[in-house]
């Protein structure tokens, strides 16, 4: 009898995994009939580690898949219950008091924007109003005005006076058109000035925006240069050099003086 003890516990696990396929009535007589066969049958005994390793197998996979997925589960409602961040950045502060924490909202809020300069202060007002009289978009507007003040700098004239200029030529349509072939903005006449146009791509490149303003003034330094004085520079550029009443000049200085009103509006206000 003491032969057969290291085999009960082999016998025993195969009798409870044959019991799991079988009515529960059989289970003794399995336990007594696989006992029986170990001990008469090594083969037997072999066949039954092989079941058993087989059970902690398949068993270890599932426990496995088990663990996974409970794990899985755990994660996805950690992160559907993390909380929502709070809408201040400020931590309550133990001994802290309602003022104190008022104060310290006010210390932590949004970063304001970097304060304009005179220039961009002196540029937004002349496109508000350029936006406002003529009816145009304020956003287009705002490329004309950016693209006249580098050109200003660009050919030491004064963006105002260019914008005068394409106030009074086209009313700040960029595709504009004259009778005699003057176009866009600052009414360019391309077969008067290949020249500064072949500097951008050729005469096609009249309408852009930015090269018409950009020509149109460098035309207007060379007649600055030229003449040395503003009225007949501008009559010149109108082509009505000739004229008496110079008309044209006093109509660019009209609109110009009105520009000129919100540059010294801006300079006050940087004060």
């Amino acid at each position: 009898m003491l032969a057969f003890l290291p085999r009960m516990p082999i016998c025993c696990t195969t009798a409870f995994v044959l019991a799991a396929k079988q009515n529960r009535k059989h289970f003794w007589p399995v336990l007594r009939a696989s006992f029986i066969s170990s001990c008469n049958k090594p083969e037997v005994y072999m066949n039954a580690s092989t079941l058993v390793l087989r059970a902690a197998a398949v068993r270890a996979y599932e426990s496995a898949k088990t663990l996974l997925a409970m794990l899985g589960l755990a994660a996805l409602a950690g992160v559907l219950l993390l909380p929502l961040p709070h809408e201040s950045s400020v931590k309550a502060v133990p001994g802290l008091d309602g003022d104190a924490m008022k104060t310290a909202r006010i210390a932590a809020g949004p970063i304001q924007a970097a304060a304009e300069t005179p220039r961009e202060r002196e540029q937004r007002l002349v496109t508000e109003f350029i936006a406002k009289r003529y009816r145009v978009s304020e956003q287009a507007v705002a490329g004309f005005v950016s693209t006249a003040y580098r050109a200003g700098d660009q050919y030491a004239v004064d963006p105002l006076l260019i914008l005068a200029v394409m106030a009074v030529e086209s009313r700040y349509n960029p595709v504009a058109e004259s009778q005699v072939g003057a176009k866009g903005l600052m009414q360019v006449m391309p077969k008067f000035h290949l020249d500064k146009l072949s500097d951008h791509g050729g005469e096609h490149a009249v309408l852009e925006p930015e090269v018409n303003i950009v020509v149109g003034a460098r035309i207007l330094r060379e007649y600055l240069r030229r003449f040395g004085d503003t009225e007949a520079a501008l009559q010149m550029y109108a082509g009505a050099y000739d004229e008496p009443t110079a008309q044209y000049a006093a109509k660019v200085f009209a609109e110009r003086a009105r520009l000129e009103g919100l540059r010294q509006k801006a300079k006050k206000q940087s004060v």
